[in-house]
Order: structure tokens, then C-alpha cells, then sequence
């Protein structure tokens, strides 16, 4: 039989929860963690992202968690000694009508006593200060220290600098099932080898159900893709990140302008995608529909050329919110996944909530409306 590695928290999944939880640990509360991951970090939804590091528009209650994240990317740099190329320049999001403009407003209202600040455009205001917009945008709300950053870098750079900090992380480590018995968690992986800690985190995105169903608290959620691209470089004129705010879905679109000028573009419908066969699709009548409604935003984008897309698996609940926290039935076993495709900008922020949480059974951000709990008790509500 083979050697059990030991250690004290065993995180599955290497995307950018569980190497930035992996990195906390290690950093701020000197755990021994081993990390294991099926493919490469950050290869899935981690990776294959628009990049977004935003606060505005994110469901208030999510708001002290991207407060907490924003602060650990103002600092990335200085704590793992890459550059990530995250920019604080803003986060802008428009729109076509004067009802969504009143929303914008709303939220900046709401969002104000939570630590928000908004800045409220009026069409003529957002066509002075960047001059690019279609003359059917009437309104826009900047969050000016948000920001955006390669998210392609990111998941990589955490689990380096988890590594340097003395996390033990495991590529290519496919892990079958996990048994539990009265002194904690024993992972199997395809190769035999078996790992073994007291305390054990799922963070596996959209296949953490395969984990979380065996004990009991199985979560609603599908599999989608994000459906990416990239055109040819532009001379460089854009810093903030720029949504469309709608309530229609086919209208949905953001871009951000990165300094070698290309535009980094997504938003609007998904494309499917495949958890058991590891496969996203980007659909091209998807990729059609955002080109018509980038150069329907921006003009001047009328003629830009594209050269890429991609697309990736992502994890999305039944109730479009995270499933974060300890698990309700085990002792010892936490989660964080379910993102539904916005967890690239706070996931610093769970990583730091999840290392104290995990080190020391609590945590100073309010996480407690992603608790997994919540669909087990609706479960028997509807029972």
C-alpha cells in the first residue's frame, strides 16, 4: 500500500481559491497544506476569465468580501513578488435607458453605506470624459479603484508563492474519493498515492459536487462557458474595465484595453460546456452577436479585426450565490465554489477568509449567506 502524506488542511482544486486559501495559510497562519489539483493551476475558470477586479454591480452582501479582496490586490505585488498586471483604473458600467439608469443609481445608493462610492455620469459627462460611446448610452457609474488584471497569471503566481511559503502543491493528482473517519480526511488519487490531513477544503469549481455529494450536501449547479475574445491591437486610450448594464442578456457585454492595445472582450450569453468530458465550447453565432454589440457600444470599434477566442468550465448555483464556509454536517470540511463566473475578483479575499476560517474557526467577513446549509434547508421546505 502506498505512503500517506499527512499534513495539517489538504485543499482540493487548484484554481484561485484554493491556491490563494493554500497561500494564507502558509503566509498568515503557518499551516502545513498540500494542495492537489487534477490538471494544472489555474488552467479552468481561474484562467480562462475576462479579468475583472470589480466591486460595482456585485450583489451587496458580497460587498465586505470584495472590500477584503480589493485590498489584496492592491498589494499583490508586494506579496508575491510578480506582476499580475493589475491596474486600478476603474471600473465603468453604461447604459441604453433611462429605467436602468435609475438602477445604477439605486445600487450606488445602496451601496454607499457598505463602503462603496460611486461616481454618477450623465451622457454628456461620460462622452467628455472618454468620448467613445454610441449616442444611445445615457448613464454610467464609476467604481475609480477598481481595476483589472491577466488572470492568466494569476492562479500560477499564487500557487509559486504558496510553494515558496511551504505549501506542498500536486499537479496531476486526480483525486477518485475522499474517506472521512474520526481523525480526519484521507484523499485518494488515480495514481495511488493518498493524502491525509485533519481539516479538508473543496474548491474544485464546477465538479466540487463530485466531492461535497458524498457527504450529503449535494448543490444545484450546472457547468457554462464564458464565451472570450480578443482583437488586434488598438493604439492604447481605454484604463477602466467597461460593462453594459442591462437586464437583457443578449445585450450583455464588457471589454477592457490592455496596454499592448489589444481589446479583451466577453459577456452576454454562455456557451455550453461539458464537466465530465473537461470541454467548453465558444459558439460562434455567441461570438457574432458580442462583436455587433461592441462596435453598438463603442463606434470606433466598427472595423477592429479579431485574432482569438476562448472559453472555459465555470460553476453556477441554483441561486447564483457562492457556496462558501464550513460545511454543515462534517466537522473539519469547508467549501469555496460556485462562483457563477465572478469569482476572479474577489478570490483573494476568499482565500484570506477561508485560511483564517479554516486556521481559526471564524472569520471577521461576514460570509454566512453562502452557506451550504441553505439548500438543504430548502430541500426540505419543498419537502
Amino acid at each position: 500500500m502506498s505512503e500517506v502524506i499527512a499534513s495539517d488542511v489538504l485543499v482540493l482544486g487548484g484554481g484561485l481559491m484554493g491556491t490563494t486559501t493554500a497561500f494564507f495559510l502558509r503566509r498568515q497562519h503557518r499551516r502545513s497544506v498540500t494542495l492537489l489539483e487534477r490538471e494544472l493551476v489555474g488552467r479552468q475558470a481561474s484562467g480562462t476569465n475576462f479579468g475583472n477586479v470589480r466591486r460595482q454591480g456585485r450583489a451587496l452582501e458580497q460587498l465586505p468580501l470584495a472590500h477584503r479582496a480589493r485590498a489584496v490586490w492592491g498589494r499583490v505585488h508586494e506579496l508575491l513578488g510578480e506582476d499580475l498586471e493589475f491596474v486600478p483604473y476603474g471600473h465603468l458600467r453604461a447604459c441604453y435607458t433611462e429605467r436602468q439608469a435609475a438602477v445604477i443609481e439605486q445600487y450606488a445608493r445602496d451601496a454607499r453605506p457598505l463602503g462603496l462610492d460611486l461616481e454618477l455620469f450623465s451622457a454628456e459627462q461620460l462622452r467628455r470624459c472618454w468620448g467613445i460611446f454610441s449616442p444611445e448610452v445615457v448613464a454610467g457609474s464609476l467604481s475609480p479603484n477598481d481595476g483589472h488584471a491577466n488572470p492568466r497569471l494569476a492562479g500560477p503566481a499564487f500557487a509559486r508563492a504558496a510553494r515558496r511559503e511551504g505549501a506542498h502543491i500536486v499537479e496531476h493528482a486526480e483525486v477518485l474519493h475522499v474517506e472521512r473517519d474520526g481523525a480526519g480526511f484521507t484523499a485518494h488519487v488515480a495514481d495511488g498515492r493518498r493524502y491525509r490531513a485533519a481539516q479538508l477544503l473543496v474548491a474544485c469549481g464546477a465538479w466540487s459536487n463530485r466531492i461535497a455529494a458524498p457527504f450529503g450536501e449535494a448543490v444545484p449547479m450546472d457547468a457554462r462557458g464564458p464565451q472570450m475574445g480578443v482583437t488586434e491591437p488598438l493604439p492604447y486610450a481605454i484604463g477602466p474595465s467597461i460593462g453594459v448594464s442591462t437586464p437583457i442578456e443578449t445585450e450583455g457585454l464588457y471589454f477592457r484595453q490592455i496596454t499592448r492595445g489589444n481589446i479583451v472582450f466577453g459577456g452576454g450569453l454562455k456557451g455550453p460546456a461539458d464537466a465530465e468530458a473537461i470541454r467548453a465550447y465558444v459558439r460562434p453565432d455567441n461570438v457574432l452577436r458580442q462583436l455587433r454589440e461592441l462596435r453598438r457600444f463603442v463606434p470606433a470599434f466598427e472595423h477592429v479585426q479579431l485574432i482569438r477566442v476562448w472559453s472555459g468550465i465555470e460553476g453556477y448555483t441554483a441561486d447564483w450565490k457562492p457556496v462558501m464556509g464550513p460545511s454543515a454536517r462534517v466537522p473539519g470540511l469547508h467549501y469555496a465554489f460556485g462562483f457563477n463566473g465572478e469569482g476572479f475578483a474577489i478570490s483573494p479575499g476568499v482565500g484570506e477568509v477561508m485560511a483564517e476560517l479554516i486556521a481559526t474557526g471564524t472569520t471577521s467577513t461576514p460570509i454566512e449567506p453562502f452557506h451550504i446549509g441553505r439548500f438543504a434547508a430548502a430541500t426540505a421546505a419543498a419537502a
